[in-house]
């Protein structure tokens, strides 16, 4: 009988102490995983403030359809806020020219401010960014030089604008038609230009509106831009 509780305290005591090495195992498995997520947490909202920051003086925030920023450090700050998310700004990538959906409207045919409206639609699942002014080629023939960038813009063309899935972005191609050996077509090519103002591939867009075949002797680009220009 003595023999016998001796083996069942031996083996209580050993299956106490596994059990006890057990516990400690697991709650120094929970307390690195703790710490791992507290420095992940800590981690996101410095990236997040950084990026907040930057996006103040350097980006813009093209906001999901239908709701797009003004173009401020406030605006684009909020847009970063509600649009992109945590550090989306930063992880995103230039848009592609098969991400976008391109469409062209004439306006002011024929009067002071004739141009062509230029919408840029994000239809990928991820932020893109676009910078700069498209590259333009007017009428059918690809051959011929981009128009170049307008005198007269505002100054900012550097800018990363973040376009959210669905988010859109504008500019403008302003056409001077003096009446006479001038050009015409209903039709235009678009890149996108880089950082490094390299030229994507080029895209065609057909001109819409009430008059969509259009006249010009020299025309030029506008940057892109979170609001529609000549939106008069």
């Amino acid at each position: 009988m003595t023999t016998h509780r001796a083996r069942r305290t031996a083996r209580s005591a050993a299956l106490a102490a596994v059990t006890a090495a057990l516990t400690l195992g697991l709650t120094a498995c929970g307390g690195t995983d703790d710490s791992k997520a507290a420095g992940s947490d800590h981690t996101a909202d410095t990236a997040q403030s950084r990026t907040a920051s930057h996006d103040k003086g350097t980006t813009e925030q093209a906001n999901t359809a239908g709701d797009t920023g003004k173009g401020t450090g406030s605006a684009a700050a909020s847009g970063a806020g509600k649009a992109a998310g945590k550090g989306a700004t930063a992880a995103a990538q230039q848009c592609r020219g098969d991400e976008l959906l391109v469409t062209a409207v004439h306006r002011f045919a024929g009067q002071q401010g004739d141009h062509l409206l230029v919408t840029a639609s994000n239809q990928g699942p991820k932020p893109c960014w676009v910078t700069s002014y498209p590259a333009v080629k007017l009428g059918q023939d690809i051959d011929v030089a981009a128009l170049p960038h307008s005198k007269k813009d505002n100054p900012g063309g550097t800018k990363h604008i973040t376009l959210q899935p669905r988010g859109t972005v504008y500019s403008a191609v302003t056409l001077f038609d003096y009446g006479s050996k001038n050009h015409t077509a209903n039709s235009f090519a678009i890149a996108l230009r880089g950082a490094d103002g390299h030229v994507g591939p080029y895209y065609s867009v057909d001109v819409k509106g009430q008059k969509p075949q259009f006249t010009w002797n020299e025309a030029d680009v506008l940057n892109w831009n979170t609001e529609k220009p000549y939106n008069f």
